[in-house]
């Protein structure tokens, strides 16, 4: 198979970088397509290489909350825990982004740990950066208003888009917020009144 990681944006070395390659199963999806649904068996790890996944959690009442981006380069922690355990999976990951995922055994994750300490240190770094970014959604839960987690989360997407113009529903935003669309629907307009955006159809435009 021909190496499709590329060693510096994972800062792994070649020789497992091309490990990896040799033993992952490369796939490609489309935007809003669910690789990883909740209580799901867990059999591969998803390691994006091109375009990005959100992880999303779905409470009782059937509302959800989105939890972190998966970017170029980075993987589920949800999924290395869920898999090396044997345990079912919590999370929903959704293609935000047109998106190439190499798909790795979990068996070879156990494997690799033992024979790559750089492979554990990966997974470190991914676990601490999961770690901090749940710590500021649940700072953002119980100190910040919703109107200002919602510009907050439209200045994310324009940081990992590089786009004023966001392309998503009201009803999405509301999902990804874990609130009403009726109260995104609402906040949306007193930002556009303030002067902070431009809502069209299926879109909304950040204002300088």
């Amino acid at each position: 198979m021909e190496n499709k990681i590329s060693p510096k944006e994972f800062t792994i070395s070649q020789e497992l970088a091309d490990k990896l390659s040799e033993n992952g199963i490369i796939k490609t999806y489309k935007e809003g397509d669910v690789i990883l649904d909740e209580n799901t068996s867990i059999r591969s790890i998803p390691i994006v290489l091109k375009g990005m996944l959100k992880v999303i959690r779905t409470e009782e009442d059937g509302r959800e909350i989105l939890l972190y981006y998966i970017k170029t380069g980075e993987s589920c922690i949800m999924s290395f825990l869920g898999g090396i355990h044997n345990e079912r999976s919590i999370v929903k990951a959704e293609v935000e982004e047109d998106t190439e995922i190499l798909f790795l055994p979990v068996d070879k994750v156990s494997l690799f740990i033992k024979e790559y300490p750089e492979w554990l240190d990966y997974i470190f770094r991914l676990y601490h950066k999961r770690f901090e970014e749940l710590l500021d959604i649940i700072n953002a839960i119980a100190f910040k208003k919703v109107d200002e987690r919602l510009l907050n989360l439209l200045h994310k997407k324009y940081e990992i888009s590089n786009s004023k113009t966001i392309v998503i529903t009201h009803e999405q935003l509301a999902n990804e917020l874990g609130t009403a669309r009726v109260v995104v629907s609402r906040l949306l307009k007193q930002l556009e009144e303030s002067g902070k955006v431009k809502l069209g159809r299926n879109k909304i435009t950040l204002q300088n």
